[in-house]
């Protein structure tokens, strides 16, 4: 569990999205790493209460119905499944630039052949899709270690404060660099395929994030020692520059290829993750049914990776990464705060039900951690782009929309 989500965070940003995070916070974009890093721990320690009451599959959906009622789950399994779909997208087409520096070619067939063949290893079925994540994770997590020591020689040569737009430039970036985190509130969805679920899911998600973050801003305080912001900032392959400044022409090549190994198991396990959700709604009865329907030989839910294969593709057609980026943020961010929320919900409706992890620090009943969890979400929301914001309104409303229909599609599961 921790080797798989540490492989879903590794990827899911920084070999893609630094040089647009530099762009916004100059110098101290190892500072907007870490404004991230204790949003996502407030957060984080809230999925790790959360599920070890509920170890299910269909994970966010289950703790908000089990607080706020299935109406406002649906609209969170809705905004998570978007989520894992426009980022799955999102790293894919960082996939493509990374193949584009390599080779040349154009990145949005090499994006879509990155889905169709990822698509197919998770058909295939988890145990193989698993030893996949394993071995794509101790790379790309060999290339954070290799750009943090090459870097090694540069520190100190630039000012790590330096913030071109300031400090609005900084939450800015931070907003966006979030996106780098994402992928700890996935690990949730292997309850069901993990052993002793309520003990190791939340200790797996907690060690993912916590190697994460180390890894993030050693590797960030190196790219900007080695060349500065400007330079970041104005490639789609920071980390291949970072390299061929420091190494050489042989350095770029090996952290090209090796971003391709992060980014293609960032969009392995993202649409792993994605796939289990709609599977579990499906199984409650808020989905078609058909999308529950299990390989019967692979035993995997093909007919909802296919699903997610296919509306991945079409937001690989979105254009801008950091857009669709910050459009992912959004859904997560304001899934987080009902995450949060039902974490306090349940202290004071279930207080005697069994949590096998108790998120620290409480004032009587009352935990103070997904209360900072709730604020720093709005705090980093109110940070995306006007145009961002409106579509992301429109998306939770249609969601909304199709809840309140009252939409069952069977009888509930005793």
């Amino acid at each position: 569990v921790t080797f798989a989500g540490t492989g879903i965070i590794l990827g899911a940003g920084i070999y893609a999205l630094l040089g647009e995070g530099a762009a916004l916070a100059g110098n101290a974009v190892w500072l907007a790493f870490l404004i991230s890093a204790g949003i996502a721990l407030f957060t984080g320690l809230s999925y790790a209460e959360l599920s070890s009451m509920f170890p299910r599959a269909s994970a966010e959906y289950e703790y908000t119905a089990q607080s706020f009622g299935r109406k406002i789950a649906f609209i969170v399994g809705w905004l998570i499944i978007l989520s894992g779909v426009i980022a799955s997208a999102t790293v894919a087409v960082g996939f493509g630039g990374y193949v584009a520096d390599l080779f040349s070619v154009s990145p949005i067939p090499s994006a879509i052949l990155l889905i169709a063949a990822l698509s197919l290893l998770l058909c295939i079925g988890v145990r193989e899709s698993a030893s996949v994540a394993v071995v794509f994770t101790l790379i790309e997590a060999g290339g954070l270690i290799f750009i943090a020591v090459v870097g090694i020689p540069y520190l100190g040569r630039v000012d790590y404060f330096e913030m071109p737009s300031g400090v609005d430039g900084l939450l800015q970036a931070s907003a966006l660099l979030f996106f780098a985190y994402l992928g700890f509130e996935e690990i949730v969805k292997m309850s069901e395929e993990a052993r002793e679920p309520e003990k190791t899911i939340p200790r797996g998600l907690m060690l993912a994030l916590l190697t994460s973050i180390v890894l993030y801003i050693a590797a960030s305080i190196s790219a900007v020692s080695v060349t500065g912001w400007q330079m970041l900032s104005a490639t789609a392959a920071p980390f291949s520059v970072v390299a061929q400044v420091a190494v050489g022409d042989l350095g770029s090549v090996l952290l090209s290829a090796i971003a391709l190994f992060a980014t293609a198991n960032t969009v392995l396990l993202m649409m792993y993750a994605a796939s289990r959700i709609i599977y579990g709604m499906a199984e409650s009865f808020s989905l078609p049914r058909v999308l529950a329907r299990v390989h019967p030989v692979r035993r995997t839910p093909w007919v909802a990776i296919l699903v997610i294969a296919v509306f991945t593709i079409l937001f690989v057609f979105a254009g801008d990464i950091g857009f669709i980026a910050n459009l992912t943020n959004y859904t997560l961010f304001v899934a987080f705060i009902a995450i949060n929320g039902a974490v306090i919900v349940l202290r004071f409706t279930r207080p005697l039900m069994i949590r096998p992890f108790r998120v620290p620090l409480s004032v009587g009943a009352f935990p103070l951690v997904p209360l900072f969890g709730i604020l720093s979400s709005i705090l980093l929301l109110v940070q995306l782009d006007a145009v961002v914001l409106l579509i992301g309104v429109i998306i939770t409303l249609i969601g909304a929309v199709i809840a309140f229909a009252n939409i069952r599609y069977g009888r509930e599961s005793p």
